[in-house]
């Protein structure tokens, strides 16, 4: 009977010990990156930054940029998807670009994801694990080197656990969708990564008694099944676009179906589909995938429950035309995790004349000029193109832009 009850106590430790590690468990692999945590008032925050592209002549700029997004939008988790930096022949110059955007995160305390693009390892001296190792040099990123049994690099989940620590509530995949294919078309999610998120997946869910775990997910080209959701059209028409694979037809807005923001390019997608979508739709766990890779597209479209989502990208190349760019803020309640709210950010919308004078007097000088060109050139391409689409809109009889 003492023995009986040596070998309870025991069990009864264990169980305790396994039910205090449960949320760290996650953690236990290298594709699972440390859990974060919704906030105390229940809600968690997540800054979509993509295509930012820095080189020697756009980087101060977007940084700076970046950096007063992070101060107005106070994000609890940055998620960075591809065509990062200009990948240089001298590796010490393609760090020079990491350093100044991971050091806008950095010096905030925002947790960091990263992920690449079809550009990121294209030319240049880093490999797209070099890259990875070296975005790792900084504290504030939670970005994962998945290993050689995934294809790609930067394949990883980043639980998110509930208030009051007790449980994983949400969780946020990130994908590499490669670069090109064999052929020389734009990449996708590889077999493998359709797997490993399958069965992740299936992990989060019994470690949840049985309810799937609601998530978004990360990555940089588009999937093909973004044209189911579009409608085809009678040839070409102004704000219609012409499919990717498919040459000769064209797609835009279905008034049928759910859609938000502006479609302004054709979506890239890759070529070859190894299941990605049909996966996540199998297992309804994801409630978005959010990509970059178009830099003007800014738009959703729902597709078998659903949201297919392409953010802007975050750079200022000190054109007119780059004014359009900037960032996109989803905002996620613990109280009601099956649901999310997403909004595009222009940087010509970031800044009223009482912040430019602010940044006048503050001392700012490189600051307060950069505010104002972004604000000048941004104000006559808002208005040119809402123009171009009311116009547009009257004579085609059908709408060409949603609320975002």
């Amino acid at each position: 009977m003492k023995n009986f009850a040596k070998r309870l106590i025991s069990i009864l430790m264990v169980v305790i010990m396994m039910a205090g590690i449960s949320v760290n468990a996650f953690a236990a692999d290298n594709t699972t990156a440390k859990a974060l945590q919704f906030n105390k008032d229940g809600k968690f925050r997540i800054m979509h930054v993509t295509d930012t592209h820095l080189d020697v002549d756009n980087v101060d700029a977007s940084v700076w940029l970046i950096a007063q997004a992070c101060d107005k939008e106070k994000p609890d988790l940055v998620v960075v998807t591809g065509d990062n930096v200009q990948n240089e022949d001298d590796a010490a110059k393609t760090k020079n670009y990491i350093d100044k955007l991971m050091s806008v995160f950095q010096e905030r305390n925002i947790p960091t994801a990263v992920t690449f693009g079809n550009h990121d390892s294209e030319v240049g001296a880093m490999s797209r694990e070099d890259l990875m190792a070296y975005y790792n040099t900084y504290s504030c990123s939670v970005s994962l080197d998945d290993g050689p049994a995934i294809s790609g690099c930067g394949t990883y989940n980043i639980p998110v656990i509930s208030s009051d620590g007790s449980k994983v509530k949400f969780n946020v995949w990130v994908f590499d969708s490669n670069d090109y294919d064999g052929n020389g078309h734009y990449g996708n999610v590889k077999a493998d990564q359709v797997e490993w998120y399958k069965q992740k997946s299936d992990e989060l869910k019994a470690a949840n008694g049985g309810e799937v775990v609601y998530s978004l997910a990360f990555q940089h080209i588009i999937v093909p099944e973004v044209y189911d959701a579009l409608k085809k059209a009678d040839g070409k028409q102004l704000f219609s676009f012409e499919h990717i694979i498919n040459k000769g037809e064209y797609y835009m807005f279905d008034p049928n179906g759910i859609n938000f923001g502006t479609l302004n390019e054709t979506p890239c997608s890759g070529y070859e589909n190894d299941g990605q979508f049909d996966a996540m739709v199998e297992k309804g766990d994801v409630l978005a995938m959010f990509t970059g890779h178009d830099h003007t597209n800014a738009f959703g479209v729902k597709h078998k429950g659903i949201d297919i989502v392409n953010s802007l990208s975050t750079r200022y190349n000190g054109d007119a035309f780059s004014s359009q760019y900037g960032y996109r803020i989803l905002d996620i309640d613990e109280n009601d995790t099956s649901k999310y709210t997403s909004r595009v950010e222009h940087w010509y919308d970031m800044f009223t004349v009482k912040d430019i004078d602010t940044l006048r007097k503050s001392g700012d000088d490189y600051g307060w000029k950069l505010a104002l060109d972004v604000t000048f050139k941004g104000f006559f391409q808002k208005y040119f193109d809402l123009a171009c689409r009311q116009i547009v809109s009257v004579f085609s009889g059908r709408q060409i832009t949603y609320a975002d």
